[in-house]
């Protein structure tokens, strides 16, 4: 297998209940930018898993911080989650079925992490890379000095809006 990693993207969370949420969102979003959605249930599957043994012994009164990593490497999508609750003795491996394990951190916390193979023939050298265009900046235009128009009907949509949020 080819260590090299070719796509990585991450996500700092805060180990509370809607964190899982945000982690399933996330691996949507990421997978369909890597365009590998076939794997989005099982990888939604085993990164949700991870996050919620995080935020279930989770202290509510005082959260702690967790990463949610992807990364496509050789013919595996590894999924990592990093946070700073220290390792139960029990901890095996994070999912069963799949190749991973649980490295406690020298600072305090644990790295959990599990692979999943990418669909068949398929390497990270293959996986695209997303492509985002240059989007305009009204703040670094107007830092330059330029003017910069708002279209009135924007404005108006956005303050209706908040009109209603701060109402209802």
């Amino acid at each position: 297998m080819n260590s090299q990693t070719a796509q990585v993207d991450d996500l700092r969370l805060v180990a509370m209940p809607n964190a899982v949420n945000c982690a399933s969102m996330f691996v949507r979003f990421t997978l369909a930018e890597w365009s590998l959605r076939s794997l989005v249930p099982e990888v939604t599957t085993v990164t949700c898993g991870l996050v919620s043994a995080v935020v279930d012994a989770a202290d509510p009164a005082a959260p702690s911080f967790l990463t949610v990593r992807l990364q496509v490497r050789g013919d595996r999508l590894v999924v990592e989650v990093e946070d700073d609750q220290p390792p139960r003795p029990s901890a095996t491996a994070p999912v069963a079925g799949h190749h991973g394990g649980v490295v406690p951190l020298e600072g305090g916390g644990k790295y959990v992490w599990c692979e999943l193979p990418l669909p068949e023939g398929m390497t990270a050298a293959g996986v695209a890379l997303p492509r985002r265009e240059a989007r305009r900046s009204l703040v670094t235009e107007q830092m330059a000095g330029e003017k910069v128009e708002v279209e009135p009907e924007v404005v108006r949509r956005i303050l209706a809006g908040l009109t209603k949020s701060v109402d209802g």
